[in-house]
């Protein structure tokens, strides 16, 4: 079984202050200073995105995604950065119903954000989906309160759930990288594609054994965050597979090396929210 209480001494012992933050919004709630999340916003385009790099001038769909993600973190999705953000991915969807990166950015984006290959886009695509899903109602744009799943961007996240099931295999494979698999079952589930989702979730079962443990976290962490039960049978071999990954220390390793163990760390204790 997962030991919570010493992954919460890990992030205590080796985070941040903006990590300790976080803990604190994932474990009790407690807002965050005013000033500490005007830092977690610093960088943010005119047009709402944020860049790929920090001196970048051109708003990037992956690093604007993994901004939100911090401030989901903070509690922050419902603050005018984050709304601006997401007005910013609805415009920036295809008419496909998909996302890419801007081509400018092809020097500098990551394989799974490369410019003009499917594979990047499908990632993308799941990735913003997922994003519009969770943080549309509280964050939404002023206009009318809308119920729907994605709130103001109900029309925008079943154009990309249809994108995201328009290329998918017969088999429930996904032509994309690793966490596109998790990413989109979350968004098909929310759209109760009931179906389509249980398919990629049975291939990523099948995978568990090689997952990474910040890849496992993070797979878990984004199927509670669409309201998937504790006791689902993939979260249940998720967290087995954490239990069976997790350090002495009360941490996680990260793909990216020791500097972001602290985020493995917070993703599993979100994922327990």
């Amino acid at each position: 079984m997962v030991d919570i209480e010493a992954a919460v001494g890990f992030v205590v012992a080796h985070g941040d202050a903006v990590d300790r933050a976080r803990l604190s919004w994932l474990r009790t709630g407690a807002q965050p200073p005013p000033g500490l999340l005007d830092d977690a916003e610093v960088g943010q385009t005119l047009d709402g995105g944020w860049p790929a790099t920090l001196d970048g001038t051109v708003s990037s769909v992956d690093a604007t995604c993994f901004r939100l993600s911090e401030l989901d973190d903070l509690g922050a999705l419902g603050r005018p950065a984050a709304r601006r953000a997401l007005d910013w991915l609805a415009t920036r969807q295809l008419p496909d119903g998909g996302w890419a990166e801007d081509p400018a950015l092809a020097d500098v984006a990551p394989d799974w954000a490369r410019p003009g290959d499917p594979e990047a886009g499908f990632h993308l695509t799941a990735n913003a989906g997922f994003w519009l899903t969770v943080a549309g109602l509280d964050a939404r744009p002023s206009g009318p309160l809308d119920h729907r799943v994605g709130g103001a961007y109900a029309g925008v996240v079943q154009a990309a759930a249809q994108s995201l099931v328009a290329r998918l295999r017969p088999d429930g494979r996904w032509p994309s990288f690793l966490p596109a698999g998790w990413l989109s079952a979350a968004v098909l589930y929310r759209q109760e594609m009931f179906h389509e989702a249980a398919r990629i979730q049975v291939i990523l079962a099948e995978r568990m054994p090689e997952l990474s443990p910040g890849d496992a976290a993070w797979l878990a962490a984004t199927l509670r965050r669409v309201g998937i039960d504790g006791q689902d049978w993939l979260l249940a071999r998720a967290w087995r597979r954490l239990t069976e990954t997790q350090r002495s220390d009360g941490g996680w390793e990260s793909d990216d090396g020791r500097q972001f163990d602290v985020h493995s760390t917070l993703s599993v204790i979100r994922s327990c929210r």
